[in-house]
């Protein structure tokens, strides 16, 4: 490797926290950390820093925190850093181009899609959701448009039906880091690093999950319920109605049996729940508003589903 780059990294998740350690433990200097300020968080609502402002901060690197970088200010600040190159995961502010163009080698961003597919807000989710049989990561040179910069790198991981979106976040997150610090020797042994256009044409958006998307429509099948729940559990969760009660569905998975019975009908005690098409879904984890999650078995003995109220989504 040639000389070691003076690196700021940007990002706020967890998702974004691997990326940070490998280039913390790689002969780079990280020079500074940004991230989102510090928000209340959890049932006290006390004010707690970002994962990555946290991490940085138990590694004595400098963070800062501004709420734009739109103003001269906190550009001249940046520009100050006299960086080789930024790297950009998940940060979640828009970063204009006197800040795009301050680093020598410009800023680079980790994506968690195989772009020009789901670029966006929330591409792992959509990724399970719609049914892709591949995810990944996408190493991208920034510019002013939403993920359309040129992308660099790119690593895959296979979604299966056991893939949810807490465990593709996570393969995501390390295959993140991985990339990113193999683009960053390059970058400073060769001074330069080939990027390819992105195919717009190919492109699609994974909008902003909203709490209405974890809805539960049993009139589709099994296989698009499944994923529904396996992308949206944690947040926003996937939920369904029950004799006025509302429960969210945790984990559940495909049965091979068929029924004729209408959509949303808990078929057995054993939370086969019929679906769209035919097709058959076996509810194993939910919880009832204001519970803690149980088994199917757990709600029926605990009367949270009456005898009269057999119907999901009613």
């Amino acid at each position: 490797m040639g000389k070691s780059l003076r690196i700021a990294f940007m990002g706020t998740p967890d998702f974004a926290v691997p990326a940070l350690d490998a280039i913390f433990r790689s002969p780079h200097k990280v020079v500074c950390v940004y991230s989102q300020p510090p928000r209340p968080k959890g049932r006290g609502q006390q004010v707690q820093p970002s994962p990555v402002h946290a991490f940085a901060q138990e590694r004595g690197i400098p963070v800062l925190t501004p709420t734009t970088l739109k103003n001269k200010i906190a550009q001249d600040e940046f520009a100050a850093h006299d960086l080789d190159v930024a790297v950009v995961a998940a940060y979640g502010l828009i970063l204009p181009p006197a800040i795009l163009s301050a680093p020598r080698f410009g800023c680079l961003n980790i994506h968690a899609s195989l772009l020009p597919r789901w670029r966006g807000a929330s591409p792992i989710q959509r990724a399970i959701w719609e049914g892709d049989k591949y995810s990944g990561v996408t190493i991208m040179q920034m510019d002013e448009g939403l993920d359309t910069g040129a992308m660099i790198d790119h690593g895959m991981i296979q979604i299966n039906d056991q893939t949810t979106s807490s465990s593709l976040h996570d393969d995501l997150a390390k295959q993140g880091g991985e990339l990113i610090l193999k683009i960053l020797d390059k970058l400073a042994k060769d001074g330069e690093v080939k990027a390819t256009p992105q195919d717009n044409a190919k492109a699609t958006y994974a909008h902003l999950l909203k709490k209405e998307d974890g809805q539960i429509d049993w009139t589709q099948d099994s296989a698009a319920i499944d994923r529904q729940i396996r992308a949206l559990n944690p947040w926003p969760g996937t939920w369904t109605a029950c004799g006025g009660r509302r429960f969210k569905i945790l984990s559940a998975a495909k049965a091979k049996q068929t029924t004729k019975e209408e959509p949303g009908t808990i078929l057995d005690r054993l939370g086969h729940v019929a679906c769209g098409k035919g097709t058959v879904l076996k509810v194993a984890k939910l919880q009832p508003d204001g519970k803690q999650p149980m088994d199917f078995i757990s709600v029926l003995n605990g009367g949270y589903i009456g005898d009269n109220t057999q119907i999901f989504g009613a």
